[in-house]
């Protein structure tokens, strides 16, 4: 199904944000509470490559990501957004390393440059497709140096059914539209990871600021 007009509206992003901090999202938390079991080999090789100090996700909910980076390193700060507050209240007893700050992807809470990594996993699929240009500009503007997106890949925007849930989730070729809506940044890597690799058949693309 194309991702069509309906899913672009404020009212949009407001039902979205309300579903996610809710029972919803909630259930969501629980039902992935293992995801990041294998993902530590990742984010080692990921930090090695592209060495971050201060580092930001934005939609961490229990911090399946945030566990392997918090404390790696000379990493100085660990920060995780999300609008689930069950969510928040896990990663600060799991992750005591990491910063919890309940916050919508639109408006960040944060400085210009604030961070020299910012990342999302599976976070961008979630958003309106009206609202991505906000989010990622929100994501731009709080990253010094580096900005990494895994999200599911689709040469054209396409949603997907998911859970019950209508405009919901939406697969695209995010990576191109980070380098459409942001010249200044320079694709540094791309790749897939299968559930194989302990993903969920995601497309990482690494971005390096180069400019503007």
């Amino acid at each position: 199904m194309s991702a069509g007009n309906r899913a672009g509206t404020p009212q949009d992003a407001a039902r979205l944000e309300a579903l996610w901090s809710g029972e919803f999202g909630d259930a969501y938390t629980e039902r992935n509470a293992a995801a990041g079991d294998e993902r530590r080999r990742f984010w080692r090789a990921t930090l090695d490559e592209f060495p971050a100090s201060r580092v930001l996700e934005v939609g961490c909910n229990l911090g399946a990501n945030l566990r392997w980076i918090a404390g790696e390193g000379a990493l100085d700060a660990a920060c995780g957004v999300d609008v689930n507050l069950h969510a928040l209240g896990r990663l600060r007893r799991a992750v005591p390393a990491a910063r919890p700050v309940a916050a919508a992807a639109l408006d960040l809470p944060f400085g210009d440059r604030a961070f020299d990594l910012v990342f999302t996993v599976g976070v961008l699929i979630h958003q309106p497709p009206a609202a991505l240009p906000g989010v990622m500009a929100e994501i731009v503007r709080c990253s010094r140096r580096f900005v990494i997106c895994g999200e599911y890949y689709a040469p054209e925007p396409t949603e997907v059914a998911y859970r019950g849930q209508t405009g919901a989730l939406f697969k695209r070729d995010f990576g191109g539209l980070y380098r459409q809506l942001f010249p200044g940044l320079a694709l540094r890597k791309q790749q897939f990871l299968s559930t194989a690799d302990g993903w969920d058949d995601v497309t990482f693309w690494m971005f390096e600021k180069v400019g503007g």
